[in-house]
Parts: C-alpha cells; structure tokens; sequence
C-alpha cells in the first residue's frame, strides 16, 4: 500500500512538474509575440489611408469614364480593326 500510495505521489508530482515548470517561459514568450497597442494604432492609421487613397482613386477612375464616355469620335469599324493584312 506504501508503495502504491509513493507511485500516486510520485506521479502527481511530475505531472505538476511538467506542466507548471515551463510555464512561466510560455507567457513571457506569449506577451513578447504580442502586439503592442502602438502598433495596432500604426496598423489600424495605415488601413485608413491606404482606403482612403483607394476611395480616391476609384472617384479618379469614375471622372476619367465619365469624360472619355463623352468623347464624340466614332470608333473604327471591326472590319477595319481586323484590316491588318500588311503587318
């Protein structure tokens, strides 16, 4: 009985052992892979002018459809797109 009750011991005490002795080091390496507030501030800063940027370059993109839907010269024929026999 003695010794059943040492081998439980024993046991539970590696168990404890292993579990909890590294686990100071897996904190500190979880808060070192964190990601800081400042940085989550510079990401989220530069998420907001990249669409803005992207906003203004779809507004760009509309004016510029808009002018060239307006231009007035005929287009070419297909027949005369594919008279290209000389090249």
């Amino acid at each position: 009985m003695k010794r059943l009750t040492f081998a439980l011991a024993s046991t539970a005490t590696l168990l404890l052992a292993a579990c909890g002795g590294g686990n100071q080091d897996q904190v500190n390496n979880a808060e070192m892979n964190q990601a800081g507030a400042e940085d989550l501030n510079a990401l989220a800063n530069n998420a907001a002018a990249d669409n803005a940027e992207a906003q203004a370059l779809g507004n760009q993109q509309d004016q510029l459809n808009q002018e060239n839907s307006n231009d007035d010269t005929v287009n070419p024929a297909d027949a005369d797109e594919q008279n290209v026999s000389g090249m």
